[in-house]
């Protein structure tokens, strides 16, 4: 008889929902070619097995480069930091990637630095395949990253509050002044 003994603690290196995600929509779109099969499919390998790479979310814009390094560096020796920046102005704009020299540094990082406070907000870390040059850059419309763009509450260690939404209030100012301006002129 086997005894299979269940964790009671989560795996930190285990695939991330969205390689599980990818992976789906990978086999979704493989099923309409029902003829192309010819091979059985094999699981493809997991990318975060052996992952030196963090992705550090949720860094206020105004942690400076030397702070990340000075708080991952008690963990295990940093191979390399790269921060992420706004594309269009090349300011930070709330996350870095850091790359370890092995994987059990980064594991540890995980656990020991993942949820504590740097310039006080709560930081996230997560596990990453690997930086690629122009990871480093935001992906929403303005240059920043995506999740700020619509943010509507007032968050000053991120920059106020969303691009998307200070534009819009400042065109609706704009065309209220308009309307002011325009205000008791003869026609």
């Amino acid at each position: 008889m086997t005894h299979f003994q269940r964790n009671t603690v989560d795996r930190l290196d285990r695939p991330s929902a969205y390689f599980h995600s990818r992976k789906r929509r990978h086999n979704r779109d493989r099923d309409g070619d029902e003829d192309m099969k010819t091979e059985p499919e094999r699981e493809p390998e997991d990318p975060l097995r052996d992952a030196t790479t963090l992705y550090v979310g949720n860094l206020s814009f105004y942690t400076t480069e030397e702070q990340v390094y000075e708080l991952f560096s008690k963990v295990g020796e940093i191979k390399r930091l790269v921060m992420g920046l706004d594309r269009f102005a090349k300011t930070p704009c709330g996350f870095c990637f850091v790359e370890y020299y092995t994987h059990q540094d980064a594991l540890d990082c995980m656990k020991y630095i993942g949820g504590t406070k740097l310039d006080e907000r709560v930081i996230r870390t997560d596990l990453d395949p690997g930086f690629e040059e122009g990871r480093q850059y935001g992906r929403g419309k303005s240059g920043g990253q995506v999740r700020d763009e619509y943010r509507d509450d007032y968050d000053e260690g991120r920059g106020g509050v969303g691009r998307a939404i200070q534009q819009e209030r400042m065109r609706e100012a704009d065309s209220l002044r308009e309307a002011d301006s325009d205000y008791g002129k003869m026609r």
